[in-house]
């Protein structure tokens, strides 16, 4: 939906957008969640009862996708457009963590804890995500436990990939800083 400003100027609700939105073309989503770690594995037969579970949303550029300490409901893959992740301290200073692309994904702790979001996602332009939330996984992995944990093992495998590679970063971070 859009709604006119008193300078004539059009801007979008995305609100009322995604409620209508129309599926994204399902060979591109399809395409995504294969080459994904977490779906890559699974018997047809699951992924086209978990590609069910997907819903699509649309965000306008510097739109909030979620906000720090917001509650996790869900795993964001990025169909279209761009998206920031990024954090701010408790003092205000801003750092921007990651700026993800089409094919990308994040917020997968969700899927895993109870925890609010530890950073902010940002679309830095015009984009379309498609969502898993947490309670339909969690329903699906219920009830069909050996795919199940298929989806788990390859979030596990993302998460363990990104927190080698902070310890990576770290490391070489600590001896720049050492060797000056």
């Amino acid at each position: 939906m859009e709604k006119e400003n008193n300078d004539s100027t059009m801007t979008k609700s995305s609100f009322w957008a995604n409620l209508f939105k129309t599926p994204t073309k399902k060979d591109d989503l399809e395409d995504v969640l294969i080459s994904m770690a977490p779906f890559k594995n699974l018997d047809h037969k699951y992924f086209k009862m978990l590609f069910k579970l997907i819903h699509n949303r649309a965000y306008a550029a510097n739109e909030y996708i979620f906000m720090q300490n917001d509650p996790g409901i869900g795993l964001y893959l990025i169909i279209k457009g761009e998206v920031l992740i990024t954090q701010e301290t408790e003092d205000g200073e801003r750092f921007d963590l990651a700026n993800l692309g089409k094919s990308d994904f994040f917020g997968e702790l969700a899927l895993l804890d109870e925890e609010t979001r530890s950073a902010s996602a940002i679309a830095m332009k015009e984009s379309q995500l498609a969502v898993i939330f947490k309670p339909d996984l969690d329903e699906f992995v219920e009830a069909h436990p050996k795919e199940g944990i298929k989806i788990l093992r390859g979030i596990s495998q993302i998460i363990a990939t990104r927190l080698r590679n902070l310890n990576q970063d770290y490391l070489s971070l600590y001896n720049r800083i050492r060797t000056k």
